[in-house]
Formats: C-alpha cells, sequence, structure tokens
C-alpha cells in the first residue's frame, strides 16, 4: 500500500498536482487495504503532495478503519455533518490543481468537492489508477487464482445438478448459494444461465425456462475471493444436439485457443481479437461474434484493459483479463468460451481450467 502511495505522489510531482482526492471505494481499498460500501456516505482519501495521506471515513466505519492500519492519519464525519465542509478542512489550502476520478462522482458530488476545494483546475486522475491496477503484483494474482478455484468449484456443482425440467432460475440460485457456501464473498456479477434459443443472446436473462434434451446450456458466472475477481463462460450439450451446434461450438473453441496462444508481452490486444475474429469468420460464422474478445479483470470484472480489435495497446506482463469468443445465431442458440488469462514474462497461463471440450450433460 506504501509503495502504490509513493507512486502516486511521483505522479503529482510529473504533473504538478497539488493533491489528489480518491473517492472510489475500490481504489480507496487498492491505497489503504481499507475496504467498505459507504453508500450514500462519502469517503475520501486525500493525498497531497509531499505530505502524509488522509482519510475521512463515515463515523460507523472509523474503527474498522484504523484495523486496516496503513493511513495513521484518519478523520470521521457523523450523518448529521456537511462531509464536505470536513473535506474542505482536509484539504490543502490554496490549491491550484486537483486530482479527482471524474467517472466516479455525479454532478451534486463533484460541485460539492468544487466547493469545498475551491481549486483552480480539476484533472481526472482515474486513468492513471486504471492503469497503475492493470499490472498485478504476486499477492493480487494468488487472490485472482483464489477466485477462479472457487467459481469453478460453484460451476462444477452446478452442471451436475442441470436435467431436463430444472429451470435457469433454479439453477442461478443453486450457484449463487454454492458460492458463499465455498467461502466466496458472493458473485462478481449476475449469474447467467441460459438454455435453448436464449443462448443466442450474450447477455440474456435467466427466467423459468426449463432445461429440455437436445439443446445447448450456457453459464456465465464469477465470484469475489478476498477483492478479486473471476469470470467464466462455459457451453454444454443437454444430450445429442444437432451437428450444426457442435461445429458453432468446435469453431469458438478453436477461436478460443488460437487467441490464448498468441497472448504474450508486446502483443497488441487489437491482434488479439482480429486472431479470434478471423478464426470465427472462417468457419462462416464472422457476423455471429458481435462483442469484444474480452476485458480486464482484477478488482473489478470488468477494467483495463478493453480487447478489441482498434486498441493498439500493448500487453504487459502481470496483466489479466479474459478472452471470451462466442458465437449467436438467432432462433438456434449460440456457445460463448471464457478464460480467465495472465500475461507471464514467456507467454501466458491460463488461469482457468475447467475443461473446455464440448460435454454433454444432464441426459
Amino acid at each position: 500500500m506504501t509503495e502504490r502511495i509513493r507512486q502516486l505522489q511521483a505522479y503529482m510531482d510529473r504533473q504538478s498536482l497539488d493533491a489528489m482526492l480518491i473517492t472510489s471505494p475500490k481504489h480507496v481499498y487498492y491505497l489503504t487495504g481499507f475496504a467498505t460500501e459507504p453508500h450514500e456516505r462519502l469517503l475520501a482519501l486525500i493525498l497531497p503532495r509531499g505530505e502524509q495521506a488522509r482519510l475521512l471515513v463515515p463515523a460507523l466505519d472509523y474503527e474498522a478503519a484504523q484495523t486496516a492500519g496503513s493511513v495513521a492519519n484518519i478523520h470521521t464525519h457523523q450523518d448529521t455533518d456537511n462531509a464536505y465542509e470536513i473535506l474542505g478542512r482536509l484539504l490543502p489550502d490554496r490549491l491550484t490543481t486537483l486530482g479527482v476520478e471524474k467517472d466516479n462522482l455525479n454532478v451534486n458530488r463533484y460541485e460539492a468537492i468544487q466547493a469545498a476545494a475551491e481549486a483552480e483546475r480539476y484533472v481526472d486522475v482515474g486513468l492513471a489508477l486504471r492503469e497503475m491496477r492493470a499490472v498485478k503484483t504476486p499477492e493480487e494474482i494468488g487472490r485472482m487464482k483464489r477466485a477462479v478455484r472457487l467459481v469453478e468449484e460453484a460451476l462444477r456443482a452446478g452442471v451436475a445438478l442441470v436435467k431436463p425440467g430444472v429451470t435457469e432460475l433454479e439453477l442461478v440460485a443453486e450457484l449463487e448459494y454454492r458460492m458463499k457456501k465455498l467461502g466466496a464473498q458472493g458473485p462478481s456479477f449476475d449469474t447467467m444461465v441460459l438454455t435453448g434459443p436464449k443462448t443466442a443472446l450474450p447477455h440474456g436473462t435467466p427466467d423459468r425456462r426449463a432445461v429440455s434434451a437436445g439443446e445447448l446450456i450456457l453459464f456465465d458466472l464469477g465470484v469475489y475471493a478476498e477483492g478479486y475477481a473471476s469470470d467464466i463462460t462455459r457451453t454444454f450439450a443437454v444430450g445429442e444436439v444437432s451437428k450444426e451446434l457442435a461445429r458453432i461450438y468446435d469453431a469458438v473453441l478453436q477461436s478460443n485457443l488460437r487467441a490464448i496462444e498468441a497472448i504474450r508481452p508486446g502483443v497488441p490486444f487489437g491482434s488479439l481479437d482480429r486472431i479470434a475474429r478471423e478464426s470465427i469468420a472462417a468457419a462462416g460464422y464472422g457476423p455471429y461474434f458481435n462483442h469484444r474478445l474480452g476485458h480486464g479483470l482484477g478488482m473489478d470484472v470488468h477494467e483495463y484493459p478493453s480487447v478489441h480489435g482498434n486498441n493498439e495497446d500493448a500487453a504487459v506482463e502481470g496483466m489479466t483479463f479474459t478472452v471470451e469468443p462466442g458465437i449467436y445465431v438467432p432462433g438456434l442458440g449460440g456457445v460463448r468460451i471464457e478464460d480467465d488469462v495472465l500475461v507471464t514474462a514467456g507467454g501466458v497461463e491460463v488461469l482457468t481450467t475447467f475443461p473446455k471440450t464440448l460435454t454433454t450433460i444432464g441426459a
């Protein structure tokens, strides 16, 4: 935590920022180790250039913030206080330039910060924080690996419950129960179980539709473990499926494998997307792959980088992201195969280990 704050102090020197104001709970956690969900209350980490950090927390979080221990200078506000008046007293006097996370502020909060800070300029520092987070430490990678293990255990248990007649929502309920029973903090996003033609909806909503033989079933799920996310998608056959659905599955699998094989430091993200897309186009399903190849993964289930064809940023050792090509044919069905990967010095480590060959279940 101390090293991360040192990096931000150096960033402030380079950018001539008088201070930074961090209001995203996840970034406060990233920089201090203190985790909370303040809801509508103000949570703020104040980093004056060349001075000690100051943490402003709701009074009900004071003891937990002390326990976190990485920031000694802790201040509180009661529900009856004007938290922004207190914030104003904690910010340096005569601010010229204040760094803020603009994508974490609504208009009301931004105006309240302006009134409290009275800075001449406000500079967005969100990208600098997101780029810092993109390269994971060994400790962060360990937490992500635990999140992967937990979600795969939950998926394995959920797959065993598939049989004709069970509904999508029943499977979602069982999966989310298993996640917490196994020790996860909870799902990292709304768990998705889709059956039959609904598998052609990349962001479909589970309902009371029942599993039927001769169809595909798609599971897309993830968990948080110690503040870090996993995200996996697997598609299965319920009994025997048509030859076309089997061809679609193989096309997605080959796309997934080819993209992963190409990952190494220095490779542009856009080239990975193009490799996956060209593979699917060669199989005759190019128009049916209608989303990016993947997204960054870490403290958020979707974070930097975005792995799409126009992103020429290069992969860096320590980055983690998903590889999730898909084919979605309306009225017929869809397949997505998603893995979580880590860029290593020599290439890539696939964190997800759940089998990817087309598997028949529930028959």
